[in-house]
């Protein structure tokens, strides 16, 4: 590498071309990314909001690809992302960095098959009748029939047949109809469309690109099939890399549906004999009665009659795909289409419900996956099955053969990476940053004035009683693991090596925000918002003049406030819901003094600096709803293992939304404003402590007047602003 620039002139470059300014937290993440790029170590970095993380990595990236002429791969969690890095970021980036480079930098993105129109599939979707098409009235296949004469026009003028291209998109079901998954494709070579598919074209750009940028569904098929989807490299970049357990643990889970063993059945029917597919078409019909009969939720014990269901559903498909054997050789493109869609249904229909029987053999305790029914009105029941953790797959797959960068704004819960580590397979830290970042998580952040707007001192912080910042580091091990030595840095055997880095944020939490827990508040209840809440969230909104953002725990706690507030106050108040999420945070960052209420999607997908959002409300501490089938096997498994599996898993869960949600607030440097958690248990209760060690140091105070007070000011700086904007 000693020919091309080193990463601080290549960032220092970067940064001069973007028009930005230097920023220390930037420079120690690109610093410590190249670092451990060179020495071929794992990272995992915090870098708070306005740290200009993309950039941190994206040049140490870049510059690595070039000198070892290897792809490094760029990993997210969201679309918004994704095309960020790919229409914004890598294009601009690349044009400043190539008066430095021996030639400009180059880049692609890749997704899955499914997400790209597939012309083979178009010529038979009329066959398969609209595969799933008996649950809907003639009124939604009307228009299912609209969205797919829509699609067949739209591929006649694409030239990539990108989903994410297609403005106004389409429904999934019509999508499905013109699309196809990579195990239900024949392959190009077969293909009467090979020479014009849009998922080879995609590919085909990747190859001999610089940065590839693809998403964590597509790194955790990647990482769980025989075969690699990914370019061969050997350095990746994991941003939003707190959803990674979520996403990967999403592709891991096998779902049994009537739909989808009706589906296998269709498909299967073109191949074999009839009574062979029929006999897999009535276990769907004895699926379907077996769900009627089954609660749903978490199932610790199967009934007999589901297990029978579901091994008859097994051994039928099994029997269909005996039938339809090997591959005779050469097909015409049509048959292997027919065989390829067949096997890809048939053994995925099988796979799950072996899984589901397998998963009951072990003892409660040692299980190591969970099953579960779910019921959603408008769609068909469905037999899930999952693991308890994906840790070992991680740690196989992903960490095992390449250096990996793990980033987010959020990644240290209860003051270290501890809790985050475990879930992706990862064990103690190499050195000892960990312990000196909890030493400063447990001294009480001070406060020099208050933040605000205007007043050059305020009362003092006032923390919450001080309790023990018990976390998930002390919560004991779940199934499988080694218990770390607690007197140093040993490492059981196979684990990766890796190191933590927390940059800090640019902002001035302290004098920038204050956290007002409301500690007069009853306990929240089951039964709604109370009246007692309902009036602090008027309070605080008429202190504000609106320029609220309301995160709450379910769809109708934020209804039930939209409904009741709108009575009370002038403020404008939107609902999620109502509109689409996009068309809601575009009108609340417009109208400042709008309120917009909302619940999970708004506690990570809000991104509104300046006066329009000064107040962030949350009606209570977002822990796992005590019927979620995932996380309460997860915590009794952590439990009966001798750990805490509160703590492991609720509390870890509540942390990082907490996290996630309270940093809507400051989006720049500019920003100020108060985040009220109604949930008095943030101040009372013995895990309080780890849960504020995982947020910023805010300026705190459990005095509502104190709360009220800063909003009245912002609310006067913000009303004179438009004034002197009127005028």
């Amino acid at each position: 590498m000693a020919d091309l620039p080193d990463v601080p002139t290549l960032l220092g470059a970067a940064v001069k071309a973007l028009g930005g300014s230097s920023r220390e937290g930037q420079q120690t993440m690109a610093d410590a990314v190249a670092a451990a790029v060179d020495k071929r170590e794992h990272l995992v970095v915090q870098a708070g909001t306005g740290t200009g993380k993309s950039l941190a990595y994206l040049v140490p990236a870049i510059r690595h690809a070039m000198a070892t002429k290897t792809p490094v791969v760029i990993s997210t969690a969201t679309i918004a992302l994704q095309n960020q890095l790919i229409d914004r970021d890598l294009p601009r980036l690349a044009a400043a960095l190539a008066p430095l480079l021996p030639r400009e930098p180059t880049f692609a993105v890749l997704k899955g098959r499914r997400n790209y129109l597939c012309r083979n599939r178009m010529q038979t979707a009329g066959d398969d009748d609209a595969e799933g098409s008996e649950l809907f009235d003639a009124r939604q296949l009307s228009s299912l029939g609209r969205q797919v004469a829509r699609l067949h026009e739209w591929a006649e003028d694409t030239l990539t047949g990108d989903r994410d291209e297609l403005v106004p998109g389409v429904s999934d079901l019509a999508w499905r109809q013109v699309s196809v998954g990579g195990n239900e494709c024949m392959g190009a070579r077969v293909c009467s469309f090979g020479q014009e598919c849009f998922a080879e074209f995609a590919r085909e750009a990747t190859a001999g690109v610089d940065v590839v940028v693809t998403n964590h569904a597509m790194l955790s098929i990647d990482m769980a099939q025989g075969y690699h989807i990914l370019p061969e490299h050997d350095t990746i970049m994991i941003d939003e890399a707190h959803e990674l357990v979520d996403r990967a643990t999403s592709v891991a889970t096998g779902t049994l549906t009537e739909r989808s063993v009706t589906t296998a059945a269709k498909r299967a029917a073109r191949l074999v004999e009839p009574g062979i597919s029929e006999r897999l078409s009535e276990c769907a019909d004895g699926l379907a009665l077996m769900f009627t009969e089954v609660p749903e939720g978490r199932l610790d014990h199967i009934d007999e009659g589901l297990a029978g269901a579901v091994a008859a559903t097994r051994d039928a498909a099994a029997a269909c795909i005996a039938a339809i054997g090997p591959s005779p050789g050469e097909l015409d493109p049509d048959t292997a289409s027919d065989r390829r869609l067949a096997l890809a249904a048939l053994t995925e229909v099988r796979e799950a419900a072996e899984r589901v029987l397998e998963s009951y053999e072990p003892l409660l305790r040692d299980r190591t996956e969970i099953v579960w029914l779910t019921k959603v009105p408008a769609r068909p029941p469905a037999l899930n099955v999952a693991p308890l953790g994906v840790g070992g797959l991680l740690r196989e797959k992903l960490f095992g053969d390449r250096t990996v960068v793990l980033t987010s704004a959020t990644l240290t819960l209860g003051g270290d990476f501890t809790a985050l580590a475990r879930q992706w397979g990862l064990g103690r830290e190499v050195a000892q940053e960990a312990a000196e970042r909890t030493a400063r998580a447990e001294v009480a952040p001070g406060s020099e004035a208050a933040p605000g707007t205007g007043t050059e001192a305020g009362p003092a912080a006032e923390p919450a009683p001080e309790t023990e910042a018990v976390g998930p580091a002390d919560a004991g091990t779940g199934p499988g693991e080694e218990k770390d030595d607690e007197d140093g840095p040993h490492r059981a055997a196979g684990e990766p090596r890796w190191r933590g880095l927390d940059v800090g944020s640019p902002f001035d939490h302290g004098r920038s925000g204050i956290l007002y827990v409301a500690r007069h508040l009853p306990k929240p209840g089951r039964d709604g918002l109370s009246e007692a809440y309902l009036d602090e969230i008027a309070g605080l909104i008429e202190a504000a003049d609106g320029r609220a953002l309301g995160l709450f725990s379910s769809m109708r706690a934020a209804q039930q406030a939209a409904d009741e507030l709108r009575e009370r106050l002038d403020q404008t108040i939107l609902c999620q819901g109502e509109d689409s999420t996009g068309q809601l945070v575009r009108r609340f960052a417009e109208e400042e003094q709008a309120c917009l209420f909302g619940t999970l999607s708004l506690w990570q997908g809000v991104d509104v600096p300046g006066p329009s959002l000064q107040l962030v409300i949350v009606d209570r501490i977002p822990f796992p709803r005590p019927d979620d089938p995932l996380a309460s096997a997860r915590q009794r498994a952590v439990s009966a293992h001798g750990g805490n599996g509160f703590l492991t898993v609720s509390a870890t869960h509540a942390a990082l939304l907490l996290a996630q949600g309270t940093g809507r607030l400051l989006r720049s440097t500019d920003d100020r404003g108060v985040i009220a958690v109604l949930d008095p248990r943030l101040a009372t209760a013995g895990y309080g402590g780890f849960l504020r060690a995982s947020l910023p140091p805010y300026w705190g105070t459990v005095d509502p007047e104190v709360a009220r007070s800063a909003l009245r000011r912002l609310a006067e700086k913000a009303g004179a602003g438009q004034d002197e904007s009127a005028a």
